[in-house]
């Protein structure tokens, strides 16, 4: 009878209200935002008492600035684009990583005349975004001396692949080897990237998690990455059937495109995201500085926490 009595009470007891969380995606959802969507479908952030609510931008440049502004727990952000808004005095801090290698590249044409870095020495390159791209320029063109000053550099606002086939420009800085190289290939006009990481440029987290440090709950973000590491896991031990949960969220997901990319992406997901290496942003922030894109160096501890530690 007891026994009976307890299980009535029990069962009269509300769920335990989840901790709601926002979070900003740096762009429509794609596989690289593998982690976050699997550990949604797969219940993870129920686990842990986590009802977390992802949302695309409007405006890609918008995340970092919302979070900073209390208006979302978390943004999915850029390690470069992150110490150049702390030194603008955003109150950003990295607190997880999401993919953990540089994903941009300097892609070019596989038929075309550039064989080299060295070849592109008075050709046109096309980029997206002002500021970063113009240093991974520098120190990619400076291996060959060739500089900056050497090229002509066009804004292809979002339109790198399409400007690079069409022969709009002879490069494009800002292409995402698992896209654009894909994308490219699918469309009959593949392409070649020359790996900033190994031209040069120090290597870094290219999608980090991103946080407000005065008003963030590091207890939420490190339930949060704790999710988002078993979904790794995951993804890591069964991508095959990962890659059908994830594309089944949407039929725009569902095409050669995305499922190429999955595969490519999947090498570079954080193992474990909460996890950082210190000396890897004390040299993207010294080659910032190098390049004049930021007037002095912030200590590490101002760029990163360890939520962990907390």
């Amino acid at each position: 009878m007891k026994h009976f009595i307890a299980a009535l009470a029990l069962a009269a007891t509300p769920a335990m209200a989840e901790d709601k969380m926002t979070l900003l995606l740096d762009w429509f959802i794609n596989p690289d935002h593998g982690p976050i969507i699997i550990a949604e479908e797969n219940g993870y952030f129920a686990e842990q008492g986590l009802d977390v609510e992802v949302v695309p931008p409007a405006d890609p440049s918008l995340p970092p600035r919302l979070v900073a502004a209390g208006q979302a727990d978390l943004a999915v952000s850029y390690q470069p684009q992150l110490h150049l808004q702390i030194h603008e005095g955003l109150p950003l801090k990295r607190v997880g990583t999401l993919v953990a290698t540089p994903l941009n590249c300097l892609l070019v044409l596989e038929d075309g005349p550039i064989k080299s870095p060295a070849d592109l020495k008075g050709k046109k390159i096309g980029f997206s975004v002002a500021g970063v791209e113009e240093a991974v320029l520098g120190a990619v063109l400076g291996k060959y001396d060739v500089s900056v000053d050497d090229i002509e550099l066009v804004n292809v606002n979002f339109s790198l692949s399409p400007s690079l086939m069409s022969g709009q420009v002879d490069a494009v800085i800002g292409a995402y080897r698992n896209f654009e190289l894909n994308q490219m290939d699918i469309e009959g006009r593949p392409g070649t990237c020359f790996y900033i990481e190994e031209e040069g440029v120090p290597s870094y987290d290219e999608l980090i998690y991103v946080a407000n440090p005065d008003t963030m709950d590091a207890d939420k973000v490190e339930r949060f990455l704790a999710a988002t590491e078993k979904a790794t896991q995951f993804i890591v031990n069964n991508p095959e059937k990962s890659w059908e949960i994830f594309s089944s969220t949407s039929t725009e997901l569902q095409d050669e495109l995305n499922a190429r990319a999955w595969e490519d992406t999947l090498t570079r997901f954080a193992l474990r995201p909460a996890g950082f290496d210190a000396g890897r942003y004390e040299r993207f922030e010294a080659f910032l500085k190098d390049s004049g894109l930021i007037p002095s160096l912030n200590p590490v501890d101002a760029i990163t926490i360890d939520v962990t530690a907390q």
